[in-house]
């Protein structure tokens, strides 16, 4: 099967990449030489085979050349979330032993305020520009050779978890012991979205993100064109879709919301035809959110639940969604399991910890045997745990319930939070939506919601208790919020998740309702 060599021999002038804000473009000619050069610069520097490099940049056109650098030395990646402050940058390049740090000018503040807290990264380039401790990325790239290694490995990445419920846990798989075409031809052996070299693929996420990473790759490796949106907007991904005859995408929920939020005249007046593929996942999608979108670009989504540490996934189509509304799939890797929490196994429709079974264990958290340790089940070491609460249904379809974490204790009676945020999302006057417990003296915890008002919209007592009312009437008594708060804006990463520890926090710690 073709790799990035193949095409960068057979169409080097095709684009790779190109950046929607501006137009340009990295061909895939450019993109083998300057990974190549990277590469053989890493290596002159005294990495091997299984050593660690990170990546803090933003949306960037250069930011797939030191991805595709360690991919193709056998190194490791972590690329490192944008937005993280100073202190937790150099928390997780220092946890990952990261010995070269590839940065760029528009991170400039971040890469000064690092230079005396990353003692253990002997090589920091960045590019677009330099400053003091930092060495100009494009001229290594010149003063390197654009030849192969003699002997190339597969790489592969070691991304760490968002950290919505804590610290950063760093996941590290086992390096295949294949060259980065033969590694590259087993990723492709399994291709259920129709890649090709034609494919041309909307990438509207943060490409830090394990999903957005892994697509982009993947469908470089294929030869076809990503397009790279800088950050996410509704109507711009829509012209997108249009102008660049978008054949492939990937979503999150949010994004959902934001698109079905705009006026009709605008969701309208862009050609989609093109597009035959749109991925979704990350986060729980609500029933009529996504069935409104099956309505408006037919039965194209295609659903997967997975994580990092890549110990299973589930697979659904638009087709076997509506036959199944809300559900994420049955198993497409592993074996699902739900258990209790003494780690027995419940039948069908009982809501319990979601575990996937493999052969073996598939990762570790680095650096933290204990969390390797929870993550694992009590009595079979071969069964893995994300964190996530749902149940199967009689034929083996998944439903997500909540995070473990983030399940309410009122009263005795367990509350996930999902299906009421699912609720208020759909009110015309609701942008995004938090809920969670907070201390209650009588019920042990009392459910809270935290609004983002849709633009247009007051917050206050008579919004608050216009949604009060909405949500008592599409949910069980005892799952309505008890009351609302409001916020400008959700505390919610690009890629859809939400930061609900920064919201829930400070009423625990103030012991207020």
């Amino acid at each position: 099967m073709p790799y990035l060599t193949d095409h960068a021999r057979l169409t080097p002038d095709k684009p790779a990449m190109i950046s929607a804000e501006t137009g340009r473009a990295v061909t895939f000619g450019e993109l083998s030489e300057r990974s190549n050069r990277l590469a053989r610069y890493l290596y002159d520097a005294g990495l091997r085979r299984g050593d660690h490099i990170a990546v803090l940049m933003e949306n960037n056109l250069a930011f797939m050349e030191p991805v595709w650098a360690a991919f193709r030395s056998g190194l490791y990646v972590t690329s490192v979330n944008r937005y993280l402050p100073p202190d937790e940058v150099a928390y997780i390049v220092g946890d990952c032993g990261a010995k070269a740090l590839v940065t760029s000018w528009a991170k400039r503040e971040t890469a000064a305020a690092l230079a005396d807290m990353i003692p253990g990264v002997t090589i920091r380039l960045m590019v677009g520009g330099t400053i003091p401790g930092w060495d100009s990325y494009e001229a290594a790239l010149a003063g390197s050779s654009p030849e192969p290694l003699e002997r190339e490995w597969m790489g592969d990445s070691m991304l760490y978890s968002s950290g919505t419920t804590g610290r950063p846990k760093g996941i590290l798989r086992p390096l295949p012991e294949v060259t980065p075409a033969e590694g590259f031809a087993g990723r492709q052996s399994v291709n259920r979205y129709g890649l090709g070299a034609e494919a041309v693929y909307l990438s509207p996420a943060p490409l830090y993100h394990a999903a957005p990473l892994g697509y982009v790759l993947t469908v470089q490796s294929w030869g076809g064109t990503v397009v790279m949106m800088e950050r996410f907007d509704a109507e711009q991904a829509l012209s997108l879709i249009e102008r660049y005859k978008v054949t492939h995408s990937q979503w999150v929920p949010t994004m959902f919301v934001r698109m079905l939020k705009l006026p009709s005249e605008i969701r309208t007046k862009y050609d989609l035809s093109s597009h035959r593929v749109a991925v979704h996942a990350a986060a729980p999608c609500p029933v009529e959110v996504k069935r409104r979108m099956i309505e408006w670009w037919g039965p194209i989504l295609y659903e997967y639940y997975a994580g990092t540490e890549a110990s299973g996934s589930t697979f659904i189509t638009s087709e076997d969604w509506l036959a199944h509304p809300g559900s994420v799939g049955r198993a497409a890797l592993g074996v699902l399991h739900i258990c209790d929490e003494a780690g027995e196994e419940l039948p069908p429709g009982e809501t319990g910890l979601i575990y996937f079974e493999r052969d073996a264990p598939t990762f570790e958290y680095h650096n933290d045997p204990a969390k390797t340790a929870a993550a694992r089940h009590p009595r079979h070491p071969g069964w893995n745990a994300l964190g996530d609460v749902g149940y199967l249904d009689e034929d083996g379809y998944l439903y997500l319930t909540d995070r473990q974490a983030f399940m309410i204790i009122s009263g005795g009676v367990n509350i996930y939070p999902q299906a009421i945020e699912d609720a208020l999302v759909t009110h015309p006057k609701v942008q995004d939506v938090a809920v969670f417990g907070v201390p209650d003296a009588e019920m042990g915890e009392a459910v809270k919601a935290v609004i983002e008002p849709a633009p247009g919209h007051a917050p206050g007592d008579e919004l608050a208790g216009e949604l009060l009312e909405f949500a008592r009437s599409k949910l069980a008594h005892y799952m309505a919020p008890r009351s609302i708060d409001f916020i400008e804006a959700m505390p919610r990463l690009p890629t859809g998740k939400l930061y609900k520890r920064l919201l829930r926090d400070p009423y625990w710690q103030d012991k207020k309702i």
